[in-house]
């Protein structure tokens, strides 16, 4: 389980998340949903490392990782596939999942895991990562983060910019790995993507995690909906 608790973070002197709590249940997709500057990707940031939390707590598994620098936090089991994926795009497909490994020592019986979600990654391993199309890279930098066995993974607007056949092989990887066990938050801005997924949705806004709601009850109270993601 990923558990935020008070979360505090920002850039520079400007604060951003204010105090954001949430959990993250083992085998549960949980969807962080708000409008542009809300503090999505802030708090993806936060979570992984790659911005420094200024109070607040964050624990995986009950083990507060909150203080521990981005590649220890990955070590304890928390993947990232950031928006616009960040490959290693002048590197082979073999080699960006081979990075993934290497971060907590996996063996290649993961790598071939991580295959059977996207076969046709098998077709391009020799393949550089910035010759392939923009799905198969969404499918590149998934394989590369389950390469690190995830306790808990974290996708930022992963269905972007695919057409809708690639669209259904990412939600589909995605129902299968909460299927598995693992604690997944998604920020995502398709609200049809969302509710066809997610099992729990919090809304943020400025900073503050406003109300936690029942995917499936959204549907029948859209005005909920609207009125954090509404113009």
């Amino acid at each position: 389980m990923l558990r935020l608790d008070g979360m505090e973070t920002g850039y520079g002197a400007v604060k951003v998340l204010r105090g954001l709590s949430l959990t993250v249940e083992s085998g549960e997709i949980h969807c962080l949903l708000g409008r542009n500057g809300a503090g999505k990707t802030t708090t993806m940031k936060a979570i992984t490392g790659l911005l420094p939390l200024w109070a607040g707590r964050i624990e995986m598994d009950g083990t507060d990782i909150g203080t521990l620098p981005a590649h220890q936090r990955a070590r304890h089991g928390v993947g990232y596939i950031p928006q616009g994926r960040r490959l290693f795009t002048e590197l082979t497909v073999a080699q960006n999942l081979e990075i993934g490994l290497m971060t907590r020592g996996s063996g290649r019986e993961v790598r071939e895991r991580a295959l059977d979600l996207f076969p046709r990654l098998r077709e391009r391993m020799h393949q550089r990562a910035q010759t392939l199309s923009g799905g198969e890279q969404q499918m590149l930098a998934t394989a590369r983060a389950l390469c690190i066995e995830p306790k808990a993974l974290l996708l930022d607007e992963p269905t972007e910019g695919l057409q809708p056949s690639m669209i259904e092989v990412i939600r589909s990887a995605i129902v299968r790995l909460r299927d598995q066990g693992v604690a997944i938050l998604l920020v995502e801005q398709r609200i049809d993507a969302v509710l066809s997924v997610a099992d729990r949705v919090t809304f943020i806004e400025a900073g503050h995690g406003r109300e936690t709601r029942a995917a499936a009850d959204l549907s029948a109270h859209h005005e909920v909906i609207d009125r954090y993601l509404g113009v």
